[in-house]
């Protein structure tokens, strides 16, 4: 079973990172913000996620923070607008197969009908 929240303690181990740099990267991006459980932090999975992605961008491809700032903010917009797409394509599909489906729940209605009916003949009930 895996964890829900993890200790700054355990995410900086994860991370190879000192806790002091996870709590300046916390207060220099939004979209960091721990649950605090008393005065420790918690992060979730998304949010170690999102530091391990920061972490690459400052480390390894040289961004500065507000670089990073700006990074994180595109990709999550791009990943929005992806989204949305996906949305919208779904939402066309559905409502391209509803005419079918309408269709068909009104054949089987009627098949209802009949069989209904039939019953009825077979039983001699009215």
């Amino acid at each position: 079973m895996t964890k829900h929240y993890y200790s700054i303690g355990e995410v900086s181990n994860l991370l190879e990172v000192e806790p002091h740099v996870l709590r300046y990267w916390e207060s220099e991006i939004p979209m960091i913000r721990p649950k605090r459980s008393g005065h420790q932090r918690r992060y979730t999975l998304q949010q170690i996620e999102t530091l391990k992605r920061i972490k690459d961008l400052l480390y390894n491809q040289r961004f500065t923070i507000e670089g990073a700032r700006q990074k994180l903010k595109q990709d999550r917009s791009v990943t929005q607008e992806a989204r949305a797409e996906a949305i919208a394509k779904q939402k066309l599909k559905v409502d391209a197969a509803l005419p079918a489906i309408a269709k068909e729940l009104n054949e089987l209605r009627e098949a209802l009908v009949r069989l209904k009916q039939d019953c009825k003949k077979i039983t001699g009930h009215k």
